[in-house]
């Protein structure tokens, strides 16, 4: 056995090691993002898939299907809650590993995404100074659909041709916290992360942030 196939073994070997001291304490998925800095894009569904097929995987861009920063030291960030539905983070480096056991239902059985209690208010496509509101066409997107995959053709506009766009969702958590979450064109967006998805039951009256949030355009 060659010194790298002797190491992924131990390491193997010792996520396994963990998971059987964890018990029976298993941690429900709510989102799950994958990058460096703000150069992250959601891989919630990915994850889930991963977790359903085995008891570990190996964070890397071909695991999870994509480079969101090229060149750049990438990490895997899990939000998810316990049996008291208290809120906790998981972060993995790029070439770690993840017990996949620590999440419910990642031995076949169908793994459901809890929605984290953030409401949406305000939705912009594009890149920094060259954005485009696009909250309206989102919620007519999010009425039939959970996920879709974020490209042009799906707001029917280009606000910034030849440069890879982002949709940036603002939205407000259930402790009055506001936060984006961004999806690098090209990667799938998962709306069951967001209370009221699909009936649309959004925003803020007073809402009037740009792409950077309330009064910074």
């Amino acid at each position: 056995m060659n010194p790298r196939s002797a190491i992924r073994l131990l390491e193997y070997l010792f996520v396994l090691t963990l998971a059987s001291i964890a018990g029976a304490q298993q941690f429900q998925i709510v989102s799950a993002d994958y990058g460096s800095g703000r150069e992250r894009a959601d891989v919630t569904m990915r994850v889930n898939d991963l977790l359903r097929r085995g008891a570990v995987f190996q964070v890397d861009n071909n695991t999870l299907g994509m480079d969101p920063a090229p060149g750049r030291g990438k990490t895997l960030r899990i939000r998810a809650t316990d049996a008291r539905g208290q809120m906790r983070a998981f972060e993995y480096r790029e070439g770690s590993m993840v017990n996949s056991s620590t999440f419910g239902g990642w031995n076949g059985r169908p793994q459901p995404v809890a929605q984290s209690g953030y409401v949406i208010l305000g939705a912009r496509y594009g890149i920094p100074g060259s954005n485009i509101d696009v909250t309206q066409r989102l919620r007519q997107l999010a009425a039939t659909n959970t996920t879709f995959r974020m490209e042009n053709r799906t707001f029917g506009v280009d606000p910034a041709p030849g440069m890879r766009k982002t949709l940036r969702i603002w939205a407000r958590g259930p402790n009055g916290d506001t936060r984006s979450f961004d999806y690098p064109e090209g990667s799938m967006v998962n709306g069951a992360i967001f209370s009221s998805w699909s009936g649309g039951r959004w925003g803020d009256a007073n809402w009037n942030g740009g792409w950077n949030g309330p009064g910074r355009r």
